[in-house]
């Protein structure tokens, strides 16, 4: 069986140097390269199993090689863990909208970014377009903004089927009520006083026998629950 495939997009040598050495050790071959075009295409050359991907990279930056990549069919299914000094929380917010499935602040343990790979491979692949998420018995339509249980349609307000989008689109990623609000917020957002335990509240009562994919993480926030 032919190892997995890591691209490093990251413009500090040493730091490419020291993910290449701890992925090899852990098994995966890598693949590296120093700015966000390069970056591009390597991504659509190589097709690897995973993108280590920084942000403050030169002539193009993270976030637009993550928007440029999940706007590609060819690569978009490739998950993405993005690497970055940035660790305010609207940078995470930001990165994890456009599509990346983990965000790892610098400095950061080279063993936790192993863990993390090895989690998000084990998962595989989400098989989607942008427009549309499949996780167990729950479909999420982006393009009509509709969600079925067990082919039953679930109506939803604006701001339950974005919080429903959101965490579906990365299972077993543990957020805070604020990362979750701020990545919400829409034109009914102010309902319930703003308070995302409400929503979440709301949400699991309508989905019906799909309630318990929401999971509550006591003391952190919630999670869409892997499968």
């Amino acid at each position: 069986m032919s190892k997995r495939r890591v691209l490093i997009i990251e413009d500090d040598r040493d730091i490419v140097e020291m993910l290449e050495y701890n992925l090899q050790e852990a098994g995966y071959e890598t693949i590296s390269a120093l700015n966000g075009e390069s970056g591009i295409a390597a991504a659509k050359k190589e097709r690897p199993d995973l993108i280590v991907l920084d942000i403050m990279l030169p002539i193009i930056d993270g976030f637009e090689v993550c928007r440029t990549l999940k706007k590609d069919d060819t690569v978009a299914n490739i998950p993405i863990i993005i690497l970055s000094a940035k660790s305010q929380e609207t940078d995470k917010i930001i990165g994890l909208e456009l599509g990346a499935d983990d965000y790892v602040t610098k400095p950061f343990s080279p063993r936790e970014l192993i863990a993390r790979t090895k989690a998000i491979l084990r998962r595989g692949r989400v098989q989607r377009t942008d427009s549309r998420i499949e996780r167990g018995n729950i479909v999420i339509d982006s393009t009509k903004h509709k969600v079925t249980v067990n082919g039953c349609d679930v109506l939803l307000t604006f701001t339950e089927f974005k919080l429903l989008e959101f965490m579906a689109r990365r299972p077993g990623v543990v957020f805070s009520r604020s990362q979750i609000l701020d990545a919400v917020s829409g034109e009914d957002a102010m309902v319930y006083d703003r308070t995302v335990d409400a929503h979440v509240k709301s949400l699991r009562h309508k989905l019906g026998p799909a309630k318990d994919c929401i999971e509550t993480v006591w003391g952190a926030g919630y999670r869409f629950r892997e499968t």
